[in-house]
């Protein structure tokens, strides 16, 4: 019985360059996928999960047998392949924006994920004052302690049976206490998590009828949940609710904000602002491309 299935292709035209696939899984969108020693990717979303690696120029997946013929569809949608990314980026407005331009030459074939919005929650909940390796450490263990495992137990592959857990869904950290919660390294954290979960178990279907709204209303109903800020509800609203207006505003955006577009001084709501209308309705895109660029050649 193998363990995984075989690998297959993804259609991704063009495919990422490694660079770029890296700052798709790991910069700051997802924080659970890691890096293996022969370079591919392993990863997990809902209850999926899979391994995606570059051969030849080409991206492929394969995921753990059992989990395959559900991760493959589900990988199709996770990485918004019915999407024209590369006409997305076309239609921002690089060619008025000389440091844009350098931006999208330097990360061919970036996109955005299509997150489960519970989970893009909880990890944004976890993500004040953190670095993407802290909440990468806090996801796993809350997936580790309070999330079920995706495989049943097995005598053929028993590295895989309790490798791979789900996050616990909102409904289930309702029933954990704020101490057991701290357990997880989330500090502080601990208890706006607590404090949303009993709100969004008191009201069935308020997180996802927020997310239908447009996103003004959206954001500024995400506002009023314990902990969540106008960055944490960007976040939110553009990697789990497909929000492509959002415009995230965090320490690397403001300073690319300051040196390259001169906006020193700038509160954070201002900033969002000015590239909410400098970049348009696809905002969220651009922002990318620049958080990207900036953690990677800051400075230069």
């Amino acid at each position: 019985m193998a363990a995984w299935s075989d690998w297959q292709p993804l259609e991704l035209n063009p495919a990422p360059s490694a660079a770029t696939l890296a700052e798709i899984l790991d910069g700051g969108q997802a924080f659970r996928w890691y890096r293996q020693g022969d370079g591919a990717w392993r990863g997990g979303w809902a209850g999926n999960a899979a391994e995606l690696r570059l051969q030849h120029g080409a991206l492929q997946w394969r995921a753990p047998a059992e989990l395959a013929p559900v991760t493959g569809p589900a990988l199709r949608d996770y990485l918004a392949l019915d999407q024209n990314w590369a006409e997305l980026a076309d239609a921002l407005p690089w060619r008025s924006d000389a440091h844009l331009a350098s931006c999208l030459a330097a990360f061919p074939g970036l996109r955005i994920l299509r997150q489960p919005l519970g989970e893009t929650l909880l990890h944004f909940l976890c993500s004040a004052t953190k670095q993407i390796v802290q909440i990468k450490q806090m996801s796993a263990l809350l997936a580790a302690r309070h999330g079920a495992p995706l495989l049943p137990p097995s005598t053929f592959h028993p590295q895989l049976s309790t490798q791979f857990h789900r996050l616990p869904t909102w409904a289930e950290l309702a029933e954990i206490s704020e101490t057991e919660l701290r357990r997880c390294l989330l500090g502080f954290r601990a208890r706006y998590i607590h404090q949303t979960a009993g709100f969004l178990a008191a009201h069935p279907g308020w997180l996802e009828a927020t997310a239908a709204l447009p996103y003004a209303a959206a954001k500024e109903k995400l506002c009023e949940l314990p902990g969540v800020g106008e960055k944490i509800a960007d976040c939110v609203l553009l990697f789990g609710a497909a929000k492509l207006e959002a415009f995230p505003v965090d320490v690397w955006i403001l300073k690319t904000m300051a040196q390259r577009y001169g906006l020193r001084g700038w509160r954070p709501a201002q900033v969002a602002h000015f590239g909410r209308v400098h970049f348009g309705p696809l905002a969220g895109l651009a922002q990318q491309f620049l958080f990207a660029f900036e953690r990677r050649h800051g400075g230069r």
